[in-house]
């Protein structure tokens, strides 16, 4: 098939492009290129002369001749939702549906949908299923709802959208992020010798590795049509549905010489939610999740070692998107719905910074 990736070259893209290549899919990407220079061991491969293009001004011309597209692209955590509601809107809401709706004029059937497990919000104690109501606490969570209720509306013969909810993302990549739990843990304990945890580790969160949901996303784009139109799936193992408290344990096994700690004063965090993946399963049989979260903390580790991961590079905005888009608004290089101010590949404008490590 030819396939479009929106937000190719970031955290989950640079292991997804690779991935559906490797099944034999002709794969283009579309980024703004927002992390470019936020590499670990090397980054993706270079970009050349393509250009930054943003979601919320593609238009149905540039997507003729697709097969599918995959729209991960979006803000992509809690901290930056705070950062600027209206922006986490923009792109994940507006954005998401204008790519969609260009799709659909240009005639392209299938419509792959990067959701999230975090739409569940404060769901409880019981593992929530396809059907659950949904309880966003963050304006992420409420952006990828609100994007398949309106994604839903679309659907008809001609287009067919699918929602793959992911569970919290962990592992690997060539384009890094340390601020998703299983990461950020791990390179705590290596830089640090402590395993710090700022809630009480009690919360419930679903984990998934990000090579786990290319391989979902890979076995949804080459199914019968019937089996995922309009549907919802939650993408993870019920096995990696686990407290914070014991990702950190795991943590604290696997790097050498490190101490588990709880910041004075935490509590539970708003975010407390298991999630049923029966559905996937049944759904597709043949579809194996390879990873374990205690296989992705020494991937993780392993990794960190290899790339000479310092106490530096875990504050810097290099690897904490938050940090990252903070400094592009410092440096006048993105305006506060993050729309481009320049069509310079970055961190161009950057290097200096980068070269300090700040």
């Amino acid at each position: 098939m030819r396939v479009l990736v929106t937000g190719d070259r970031g955290y989950i893209g640079a292991v997804m492009v690779p991935f559906l290549r490797d099944a034999g899919h002709v794969v283009d990407g579309l980024d703004t290129g927002l992390y470019e220079g936020c590499d670990l061991l090397g980054g993706p491969e270079p970009i050349g002369d393509r250009k930054p293009r943003d979601m919320r001004d593609v238009t149905a011309k540039e997507l003729e001749g697709y097969d599918a597209v995959v729209c991960l692209a979006a803000l992509s955590n809690d901290p930056l939702g705070n950062l600027d509601k209206e922006a986490t809107y923009s792109v994940n809401l507006r954005g998401t549906l204008n790519v969609a709706q260009a799709a659909k004029d240009a005639g392209v059937e299938r419509f792959l949908f990067a959701s999230s497990c975090s739409l569940y919000g404060a769901a409880g104690s019981e593992a929530v299923g396809e059907d659950a109501e949904m309880f966003p606490v963050t304006a992420y969570g409420e952006t990828k709802a609100l994007a398949e209720q309106e994604l839903a509306k679309l659907a008809d013969d001609n287009f067919s959208p699918t929602y793959l909810r992911n569970a919290t993302a962990y592992g690997a990549s060539k384009r890094l992020r340390l601020d998703i739990v299983v990461n950020n843990l791990t390179a705590i304990a290596l830089t640090t010798g402590q395993v710090r945890l700022e809630s009480d580790g009690t919360p419930w969160r679903p984990l998934v590795h990000i090579e786990d949901i290319s391989r979902a996303f890979a076995e949804v784009l080459e199914s019968p049509r019937d089996l995922i139109h309009d549907e919802a799936f939650n993408v993870g193992r019920s096995e990696d549905v686990v407290q914070v408290r014991d990702i950190a344990e795991m943590v604290r096994e696997v790097v050498p010489n490190s101490t588990l700690s709880i910041a004075d004063g935490a509590g539970p965090d708003l975010r407390n939610y298991k999630v049923d993946f029966s559905k996937l399963n049944n759904t597709f049989p043949g579809l194996k999740l390879e990873w374990t979260v205690r296989k992705g903390v020494e991937e993780m580790y392993a990794a960190y070692q290899q790339h000479g991961l310092t106490y530096d590079d875990f504050t810097s905005a290099q690897f904490v998107r938050l940090r990252r888009i903070e400094q592009l608004l410092g440096a006048g290089l993105v305006d506060s719905q993050l729309v481009r101010q320049t069509e310079d590949q970055f961190p161009g404008p950057l290097a200096d910074i980068y070269k300090k490590g700040n």
